[in-house]
């Protein structure tokens, strides 16, 4: 039986969304094979403890990082895309925003589930302007909300008043503090996705607590993917 006529789009496999993700993905290797070089000399372990060090001046490093998308791998955008779609997200929070790809998975998720919206933030004024011109290239800049300034400012007001998802991609050690933030606000069943997350290890403790309220699972080498019970 051929059920194409009842099929749901797929927005990020449709222009405008594919091509711009493809240019954006490949400038993201550009401009961050700098920055790759510089950590790929690094252990996996020293690597996470520079990214965690909860002492380091994280809004210096990210002003000197405006030009560096750290973007989540495609393959951890594709997943965002998926477990918003496979949970019928409407309300999404993004801590990190930068450039905007993750952002656009996320938004096209909630353009293909009809509707919702998407509150981000990121430090660096410079990338809070190019996300949202991403967005807008996307079409998809009517359902995200993106501030600019300190999370634990941005998104400690005017939230949705249930979530249904969280990517945490911003400061590590700031994951326990963010998630603090805007757990009141999870529903049961709301995923919570943590970029880089050897880097925050108070947070993966807490995710994976007995009894924590999270049921929490490693997903490829970096990601933690955690559900609100």
């Amino acid at each position: 039986m051929n059920d194409t006529k009842n099929r749901t789009p797929c927005t990020l496999d449709a222009p405008p969304v594919a091509e711009l993700l493809t240019r954006l993905f490949a400038d993201a290797d550009a401009s961050d094979a700098q920055l790759r070089a510089t950590f790929g000399a690094l252990s996996r372990e020293e690597r996470a403890r520079r990214m965690g060090d909860p002492h380091a001046d994280y809004r210096q490093f990210y002003r000197s990082a405006n030009k560096h998308y750290l973007a989540v791998a495609p393959a951890t955008a594709r997943l965002l895309y998926m477990l918003a779609r496979a949970t019928g997200a409407r309300a999404i929070v993004e801590f990190g925003t930068s450039f905007g790809v993750s952002t656009i998975h996320l938004a096209a998720a909630l353009r293909d589930n009809g509707g919702g919206r998407l509150v981000g933030t990121d430090l660096e004024p410079s990338k809070v302007a190019r996300a949202r011109e991403n967005l807008a290239a996307a079409g998809l800049a009517d359902l995200v909300d993106v501030r600019e300034g300190d999370a634990l400012e941005t998104l400690a007001r005017d939230l949705p008043e249930t979530i249904d998802l969280v990517l945490l991609d911003g400061h590590k050690p700031l994951y326990l503090r963010i998630l603090e933030l805007v757990a009141p606000r999870l529903r049961a069943g709301a995923c919570v996705v943590a970029d880089n997350a050897d880097a925050s290890p108070e947070y993966v403790a807490r995710v994976r607590s007995a009894g924590g309220g999270y049921l929490s699972v490693p997903f490829a080498d970096d990601v933690e993917l955690s559900i609100k019970l």
